[in-house]
């Protein structure tokens, strides 16, 4: 048995829950316990959990209503805090719902940790190969979604994320005070105060299932937060200068196709400079729409996350919403 807990949170999460937990208790070696937080969901979420815990005695199923939008502005790490807490060992791996993990995840994860080389670890996340949609494919780059196992990863997700409870302690926890980014305001922090390693071949299997619509609802929620927490500055004047490039390429197209040309070149190297080889393997479909994305994503944070800024009501998200609508 590895000596660490998992830790996830959910709200109605009944079409995903059985599939993450099922893989998070396959792990091998096995995890002390696998936690998870229930912040009071309606759908039939809670009910499972229970009657799998009553048979699994490494299944740790809490329910804390206080977990959620209506009385928290961060209930994703409020549920988190409140599993971590709850944990009897002192090595702590954060997994989504929304995922599913390989057998050998958790041991490849905190193996740094283990050895004393890292107190925290970053394994990334992966576009589940099972039937993604072709704005999946598009927008995966936009999300730090890899579509190759072994590719190497440096950016943070909570999907798969470890670290030691002393260093958790040291930071304060998961900031409560907002939706969404509250793993990229910890990984500010955690990097600032420990040791990070990067492991390569842990990568949470994420399924996001997009249309063009999802993927851009996405993007501008997280590009809003970044803006409430006045992080990212360098992001935000990055793609705003591709929003005045792109205007100004579209005035001069009377006079000249010179400063056109240069845009869609710099454009086609946001789209495909990384992966362009791993897109083609999913068809022209797949190459279109990461083009199409691609030249939305400038404008989504530019606008949203300078609105962000001003932004005094609370995010919310589907699931809260289906929770407030049973209530």
């Amino acid at each position: 048995m590895q000596p660490a807990s998992i830790v996830l949170t959910e709200l109605n999460e009944a079409a995903e829950i059985a599939r993450a937990v099922e893989s998070l208790l396959a792990q091998q070696p096995p995890s002390t316990e696998v936690i998870v937080v229930d912040g009071g969901s309606t759908d039939g979420t809670w009910q499972w959990l229970e009657a799998r815990a009553a048979g699994e005695p490494r299944l740790v199923a809490i329910r804390d209503e206080s977990c959620s939008l209506k009385h928290s502005d961060g209930p994703v790490s409020r549920g988190r805090n409140v599993a971590i807490r709850a944990a009897k060992t002192g090595i702590v791996a954060c997994a989504d719902a929304g995922c599913t993990y390989e057998p050998d995840w958790l041991g490849n994860l905190t193996a740094p940790i283990v050895a004393g080389t890292a107190d925290y670890t970053l394994g990334g996340s992966l576009l589940d190969p099972d039937s993604p949609t072709v704005w999946d494919v598009a927008s995966a780059p936009f999300f730090s979604v890899k579509l190759d196992r072994l590719e190497p990863t440096k950016s943070c997700t909570a999907r798969s994320m470890a670290f030691t409870c002393t260093l958790w302690e040291r930071i304060g926890g998961f900031p409560e005070s907002v939706l969404v980014g509250e793993d990229t305001l910890f990984d500010f922090e955690a990097r600032r105060h420990g040791q990070v390693a990067f492991v390569a071949d842990a990568k949470a299997l994420y399924r996001p299932q997009n249309s063009y619509r999802t993927a851009c609802r996405q993007m501008a929620r997280y590009a809003t937060s970044d803006g409430r927490a006045r992080v990212r500055g360098s992001r935000l004047a990055r793609n705003a200068a591709r929003c005045l490039l792109e205007l100004a390429a579209l005035l001069s197209v009377q006079w000249t196709l010179a400063p056109l040309l240069v845009v869609l070149a710099i454009e086609g190297w946001y789209a495909f400079g990384k992966d362009y080889r791993q897109v083609e393997r999913f068809g022209r479909g797949a190459l279109l729409a990461r083009l199409a994305f691609s030249a939305s994503v400038p404008w989504l944070v530019a606008v949203n996350q300078t609105m962000g800024m001003f932004r005094r009501q609370r995010q919310t998200n589907w699931q809260n919403e289906e929770a407030g609508s049973r209530e």
